[in-house]
C-alpha cells in the first residue's frame, strides 16, 4: 500500500509543501504548492458540510471513507460547519488540512490567502470532470484551480401535494404570496438566503436593475430585505439542518418552502407527499469545492482525498447520499447502479439547467466588478442585516448556533436510523 512507502522516497518525490514556496525568480512556485504527491503522512484533517464523508455509520450502504483510509494510511478527521461562515472560521483556525466549500467560502478563501493553488495534473480522475465545473470563478483564480469539484444542487422549491394543490411554477408561494401559507413557509436559515429575495426581485422588479442577487447597492439591498420582512410577517419557520426540515415537512407543520433535492428524496421515501420544481425565476444553489489549506500539515493525503473523491465510486456514493449532482459521467454510471435516476433527477450533465442557477457568491464591496464608481453591501452587512432580521430567533436552537455542530448529527443520525 502507499502508505508503507519508504521516507527517503517521500523526500525524493515531493519537491514542495503545504506553507513553503520555491526560492525567487521566474520559477517561483505559490504557497502550498505541490510537484508530486507523496506517501500519507498518517492523517487527514477535514472540515466539512454534514454527509460529505460518511463511513457508513449513517447507513451501511454509504462508505467511501473506510477504503480510502485503508489505500492510504491517511486517518479522515471531521469537523462539520454550521456554515460557509464557520467553515471560514475554522480553516483560518490552522487545524485543518482543508474541506469543502461552497462559493460563499472559497472566493474569501483564496482572495485572502488561505488555501493552495492545486496542481490538478496530479490528480488522474480531474480529467474525468465536467468541463461545466471547471475554471469557474468559485473554484479558481487567475486561470489556476484552487480544488476540485465535489457536487452541485440547485436550491429548489418543495411544496405538500395535499395541501398546495397547484403546482407552483414561480416562488410567489413563499413571497408576496404567502399569506396563504401563514405559519407554514420553510426559509434557509442564512444571510445568504437575502440572495433568493433579491432572485425574486431581478423578475418582479426589473427596474432595480439587480444583475447578480449576491452583489446588490443600497436600493436593491433594501429592496430584499423589505421582500424578507414580509416574508418572515407571514410566519417563516428557518430550518439550519435538512433533519429539522424533513421532521417538519413530514408532520405537516410546514407545507412550502426552500429545500435542497436531498429533503424531498427523504420524505418521499417516507411516503410523505411533496414535490419539488426549480421556479421560472431560476435559483440560488452552490456547486462545492474540496480546497487544501495554504500551510496543510498533511498536503499529500489531502491530494489523495481530493482525487478520491473525483473517483466514481467515491463520487456516485457521495452524491446520491447528499442528492445532489455527479460531477462525472463516470460517477453518473456508478450512481445509476445504487439509485437509478438519480443523474437525471438531479441534472448532473444537464448544463443548460445550471445556467438557471446562481451558484453561492460572497456579497462584495466592490461588487465583483471593473466598475470603481459602484459600491455594493459587503458580507458583513449581510450578516448583519441578517441577524437583525431574525432578531431574536437567529440565537436559537431553530437555526445555526454553537451547538447545533453535535445537534446536526444527532438528528442524521435518528432520522436515518427512524428509516431502517
Amino acid at each position: 500500500m502507499q502508505h508503507r512507502r519508504s521516507a527517503q522516497l517521500l523526500a525524493l518525490t515531493v519537491a514542495a509543501c503545504g506553507g513553503t514556496t520555491a526560492s525567487a525568480g521566474p520559477t517561483d512556485k505559490p504557497a502550498g504548492w505541490l510537484d508530486a504527491i507523496g506517501t500519507g503522512e498518517g492523517a487527514l484533517n477535514l472540515i466539512i458540510w454534514e454527509g460529505y464523508a460518511e463511513r457508513g455509520a449513517v447507513d451501511p450502504a454509504y462508505d467511501w471513507v473506510t477504503d480510502f483510509e485503508a489505500e492510504t494510511g491517511c486517518k479522515v478527521n471531521t469537523t462539520s460547519m454550521t456554515d460557509s461562515a464557520n467553515g471560514v472560521q475554522l480553516l483560518q483556525s490552522g487545524e485543518y488540512d482543508g474541506g469543502s466549500f461552497s462559493g460563499d467560502a472559497s472566493v474569501r478563501l483564496m482572495k485572502a490567502g488561505d488555501v493552495a493553488p492545486i496542481n490538478v495534473s496530479l490528480l488522474a480522475n480531474y480529467a474525468n470532470v465536467f468541463s461545466g465545473l471547471k475554471d469557474k470563478s468559485h473554484n479558481s483564480m487567475d486561470g489556476m484551480p484552487y480544488g476540485v469539484p465535489h457536487g452541485r444542487g440547485a436550491n429548489v422549491l418543495m411544496w405538500n401535494t395535499a395541501a398546495v394543490t397547484e403546482a407552483p411554477t414561480s416562488w410567489d408561494p413563499v413571497w408576496e404570496g404567502g399569506a396563504a401559507y401563514a405559519g407554514k413557509i420553510s426559509v434557509y436559515d442564512s444571510s445568504i438566503y437575502i440572495a433568493d429575495a433579491a432572485i425574486h426581485l431581478m423578475a418582479t422588479k426589473p427596474e432595480l436593475g439587480i444583475k447578480d442577487p449576491y452583489q446588490l447597492n443600497d436600493e436593491q439591498f433594501a429592496a430584499a430585505i423589505a421582500l424578507l420582512e414580509m416574508q418572515r410577517d407571514n410566519g417563516a419557520v428557518y430550518w439550519g439542518t435538512a433533519a429539522d426540515q424533513i421532521t417538519s415537512f413530514a408532520s405537516g407543520d410546514l407545507v412550502v418552502g426552500t429545500t435542497w433535492q436531498y429533503q424531498a428524496n427523504m420524505l418521499a421515501g417516507e411516503s410523505v407527499k411533496v414535490d419539488t420544481t426549480l421556479p421560472a425565476e431560476g435559483s440560488t444553489g452552490w456547486s462545492d469545492t474540496w480546497m487544501m489549506a495554504t500551510k496543510a500539515a498533511h498536503p499529500n493525503c489531502m491530494y489523495l482525498w481530493m482525487n478520491h473523491m473525483m473517483s466514481a465510486e467515491a463520487n456516485g456514493q457521495a452524491t446520491v447520499f447528499f442528492g445532489e449532482a455527479a460531477t462525472s459521467e463516470a460517477a453518473c454510471d456508478y450512481a445509476e447502479t445504487i439509485s437509478p435516476g438519480h443523474c437525471e433527477l438531479t441534472h448532473a450533465a444537464d448544463e443548460a439547467y445550471w445556467e438557471k442557477i446562481w451558484y453561492w457568491a460572497t456579497p462584495r464591496e466592490d461588487c465583483d466588478d471593473d466598475d470603481a464608481a459602484t459600491t455594493c453591501k459587503t458580507q458583513d452587512d449581510w450578516v448583519e442585516a441578517w441577524t437583525t432580521l431574525r432578531g431574536e430567533l437567529a440565537e436559537s436552537m431553530d437555526g445555526p448556533s454553537a451547538p447545533y455542530v453535535l445537534a446536526m448529527a444527532e438528528s442524521a443520525m435518528q432520522f436515518w436510523a427512524s428509516m431502517r
